[in-house]
């Protein structure tokens, strides 16, 4: 019986995470409702807040679990989580590998982009997820300057702005390339994207 009524908690926390990114996406975070959120669940207000103090606290779940899961993200103890394949990729410098990472995950991009698209609109209006946010790409940069640090590779004091520099460049295109849009397709893409992460961060 508790590992039926678990299951039932798993998947009733399932459907209002669904529901949140699925509504999120459509209607957007600001005009989104927690009854919204209840009932395209199949669910109560009751039942929402049971686990979730707030659709912010909702909006965290989604970018903690979900996100960090398709970006392969696993908990640090130096800054919360860490992509280890990025450290490795950024130590090397390698334009190849560099390019091979990037190509690799712009593949996941339209998986992610409707948690990053979110949580960068929620950031707008909610300052915790803000701030959450702000955290999470500060955990990417870190990858960045880990690896840099660790190939020793320019004066110390540069690394961490070459480090946002790369990330919030990503970011950016991440979130907002389509095949086409500024006038590429993913090859040219990624080869402007590798060139300017390579004279940002390469190895030389």
């Amino acid at each position: 019986m508790a590992t039926l009524r678990e299951a039932q908690r798993e998947m009733t926390r399932k459907l209002l995470l669904d529901a949140g990114i699925e509504l999120f996406t459509t209607k957007g975070y600001a005009l989104t409702k927690v009854d919204d959120i209840a009932s395209a669940a199949g669910t109560t207000r009751v039942t929402f807040y049971a686990y979730f103090p707030s659709k912010g606290d909702l909006m965290k779940a989604l970018i903690a679990e979900r996100l960090n899961a398709a970006l392969g993200r696993v908990p640090s103890a130096e800054h919360g989580s860490t992509e280890r394949e990025l450290v490795a990729v950024v130590e090397d410098g390698s334009r190849e590998r560099i390019r091979a990472w990037l190509a690799a995950t712009s593949e996941q991009w339209d998986e992610i982009r409707p948690y990053t698209t979110t949580a960068f609109e929620a950031a707008a209006v909610d300052p915790e997820i803000r701030t959450l946010f702000d955290e999470w790409l500060n955990e990417a940069v870190g990858d960045i300057k880990d690896g840099l640090d660790r190939a020793d590779r320019f004066p110390a004091g540069t690394r961490h702005f070459r480090s946002v520099i790369a990330m919030t460049e990503l970011d950016h295109v991440a979130r907002h390339w389509t095949p086409g849009t500024w006038g590429v397709e993913r090859r040219e893409m990624l080869d402007v994207l590798t060139e300017s992460w390579f004279g940002s961060i390469g190895r030389r």
